[in-house]
This record gives C-alpha cells, sequence and structure tokens, in this order.
C-alpha cells in the first residue's frame, strides 16, 4: 500500500505545526483526515484553528473532520473517535501528535506543569490509543505513530529538564508495549523524531531561529512512507526522520531547510 486514499487518519494536535503537515499529506492522497485538538477559535499569537486546517485539507483533495478534543478529557476523546469512526466508516491510522513542553529542571518545575506534561504526553497518548484500537484491529493495515523519541536513557537528557523527558519517553514506553501487545493483531505501533529541529512554535519555546530548523514537510514524509506500508512488516521501530527517508531512497534534504545552507540544530534526544 502506498497511498492513503479513502484511509482514515485520526491526528491529535493537528491544528498546527507537525500535526498540520501529516495532515496536508494524508490529505494530498485523498484521505478522509480527523484533526482531534483544541484550538477552535485562532489563538493570539499561533496560527490555525481545527476550521481552518480542515479547510486546507479539502483544497488539497482529502475529506475533513475537525473536532475539539482535549486528550485528557476521557469524554471528549471517546466522542471523537465514535465520531470519527462513524462518519467514515472506521479508523485505519492514527496519529498521536498532540504534545506539551516544558523543558526546566526539577527545581524550576511546579507540580502543575509536571501535571500537564504528563497528562498530555503521557495519558494523552494512552488514553487515545486505548480508544481507537477497537476499530484500527478491524483495519487491513493499521498504524498508530507517536511523535516520541528513542530510549536513550543518557543522564544528561534528564539532568536538562528530568519530567519533560520522562514525559517523551513514556510515549516512546507506549509505543514498545503496544507494539508488542498487538502485533498479531494486525495493528503497527512505531515512534517517529526528527533529527534537526523543525521550525514550530516548539522551536520558538526553546529559543531555536527558524534558520537552523528543517521545514515541518520532512516529518509529514516520513510519517506518509511510514503508515502507508505493511503493519505486518513495520512495528515496534523509533524512526528517525532523515535516516528513515534515507532507506527509501532519499539523498537531498535541502528542500527541507527552512535557510538553505544554514547550518542544522539537532533535536533533542538525538546524539
Amino acid at each position: 500500500m502506498t497511498t492513503l486514499r479513502d484511509r482514515t487518519v485520526f491526528i491529535t494536535g493537528g491544528s498546527r505545526g507537525i500535526g498540520r503537515a501529516i495532515a496536508l499529506r494524508a490529505a494530498a492522497d485523498g484521505a478522509n483526515v480527523v484533526i482531534a485538538a483544541k484550538t477552535d477559535t485562532p489563538h493570539p499569537k499561533l496560527p490555525g484553528t481545527i476550521h481552518s486546517v480542515a479547510d486546507e485539507i479539502v483544497a488539497a483533495g482529502g475529506r475533513a473532520l475537525p473536532l475539539v478534543v482535549d486528550v485528557r478529557n476521557d469524554d471528549q476523546v471517546a466522542g471523537a473517535v465514535d465520531k470519527a469512526a462513524a462518519m467514515f466508516g472506521g479508523i485505519d491510522v492514527l496519529v498521536n501528535n498532540a504534545s506539551a513542553i516544558f523543558l526546566e529542571q526539577t527545581l524550576s518545575t511546579p507540580m502543575s506543569r509536571f501535571d500537564l506534561v504528563f497528562d498530555i504526553n503521557v495519558r494523552g497518548t494512552f488514553a487515545v490509543s486505548q480508544a481507537c484500537l477497537p476499530h484500527l484491529m478491524h483495519s487491513e493495515n493499521a498504524h498508530i505513530l507517536t511523535l516520541s523519541p528513542p530510549l536513550d536513557l543518557n543522564p544528561g537528557w534528564f539532568a536538562a529538564h528530568c519530567a519533560y523527558t520522562m514525559s517523551k519517553y513514556a510515549m516512546s514506553m507506549t509505543v514498545l508495549g503496544m507494539a508488542a501487545e498487538f502485533r498479531d493483531r494486525g495493528v503497527a505501533v512505531n515512534g517517529l523524531w526528527p533529527q534537526t529541529m523543525i521550525e514550530t512554535a516548539a522551536s520558538s519555546v526553546i529559543g531555536v531561529e527558524a534558520a537552523g530548523c528543517r521545514t515541518t514537510e520532512i516529518m509529514s514524509d516520513a510519517a506518509h512512507a511510514i503508515v502507508t506500508s505493511p503493519s505486518s512488516e513495520v512495528t515496534g521501530n523509533f524512526f528517525i526522520d532523515e535516516d528513515l527517508l534515507r532507506q527509501r531512497g532519499r539523498t537531498d534534504f535541502r528542500e527541507y531547510e527552512v535557510v538553505p545552507g544554514t547550518p542544522l540544530v539537532k533535536d533533542l534526544f538525538v546524539a
């Protein structure tokens, strides 16, 4: 399978950034795309809402279902999954993109922020995966793709931002566990992480200038390559976008550079 045409892709946090890019790449194939995110009305500082992305999906050739979903709210998650499955006849791909970033050391981490990153990153990933799995198990090529890093227990990553690192690695642990649990039930579960910083709202939070970043399209191309692969052959992996695309034959990555020729900044958790 090399296309997502007529497949249903459920994306959390897809109103901007990497989630939006993955949505538009799926739409270009003619996919049904569910945008499950909190941004229903324009943010004063950030572009994009579930409705603006839905319009872009339709313009790109897909079908769109924008739904207001806070992944911390079990009722909203369950309702969105039910609506998606009812409208499109099932769910074929889940992209766990919703995530909260907080890069502070232990003594600078209020417990309210600790709870936020764990509720969104860890609990949210688990909850949406759990809600989608009964539908995914009926798909002929089911995938869960979680945007989380390879598991690398280098103490340096923990010393710099312990709470955030634990939350992102816990997302990766859902990949590890669910890939093994659902391998024989036809659901592939993989992780995807960028080699370099990607130009998003998160990169600006970290303080990385756009010139040192790649565009979101490298992640959407990598995600597309994963979720169009046979689920029986590609599961339990922690992919890095550039490495994966090189394996698939890509050799020139200049088109993804925000400012061509500028040295790129490696992303967190990449050695």
